[in-house]
């Protein structure tokens, strides 16, 4: 099992409880913070003192308290963190059940596992746990496991209605990511933005960004 496990995640009463569910699993170190750089930084020193983590559960949203931090949510660190530590075991702990958003989670992100908090969350979580452990198999919450699945027909969200009305302005890849930022939204990289722009031109069967605004206008969308 795994032997030392950190945490991110904002709430002491959820993080009280992950704790007792990874005892029963006899995880040796439990480690946990409030704040997304803090936990970014907590896994580059241990790998610096060459005591890895070898797990990091992750919420999605943390609450701004006023503490300035470079990474606001979840996405934001686990993008960061998997491009840091490729290797490195990721489930992601969340009350988010927006498919486009699960999908990056683990199309974009790679992530092993993403359990839902619902009633049952805790119990998922030490499933999703001894599966990612055992195996190189994913883990999803039955919640959302059609984002998993492209057959499926899928959510339009804000996120992607903006790329559509960035795209329809005229704006390149480059500006839809520095107004992403600006509004704090993620994922904002441009490779993501590419990957998502041609998940969609995919989905509508566009052959280029102008037949894509073109259907979506049609649909009303924007």
């Amino acid at each position: 099992m795994f032997q030392k496990v950190l945490i991110a995640e904002d709430m002491d009463f959820i993080n009280s409880g992950i704790k007792t569910e990874l005892t029963k699993l006899n995880i040796q170190q439990i480690d946990y913070v409030q704040y997304c750089d803090e936990a970014f930084l907590k896994l580059k020193r241990a790998r610096i003192d060459n005591v890895p983590y070898d797990l990091l559960i992750s919420d999605l949203s943390f609450d701004e308290d006023g503490t300035m931090q470079e990474l606001k949510t979840g996405d934001q660190l686990v993008e960061k963190v998997r491009n840091e530590f490729p290797s490195l075991k990721i489930v992601v702990f969340s009350v988010e059940d927006k498919t486009f958003r699960v999908q990056t989670l683990f199309n974009d992100f790679k992530i092993n596992a993403f359990v839902w908090k619902s009633r049952d969350g805790l119990k998922e979580l030490k499933k999703a746990i001894q599966l990612i452990y055992n195996s190189n198999k994913l883990y999803v919450s039955p919640h959302v496991a059609n984002a998993l699945f492209k057959s499926e027909a899928i959510e339009i969200s804000d996120y992607d209605i903006f790329l559509l009305e960035c795209l329809s302005n005229g704006n390149s890849q480059e500006q839809i990511s520095k107004n992403l930022d600006s509004k704090k939204w993620s994922p904002s990289s441009i490779s993501s933005i590419e990957k998502r722009l041609k998940f969609l031109r995919e989905h509508f069967n566009a052959n280029n960004p102008a037949h894509l605004v073109a259907i979506t206008k049609d649909l009303g969308l924007i």
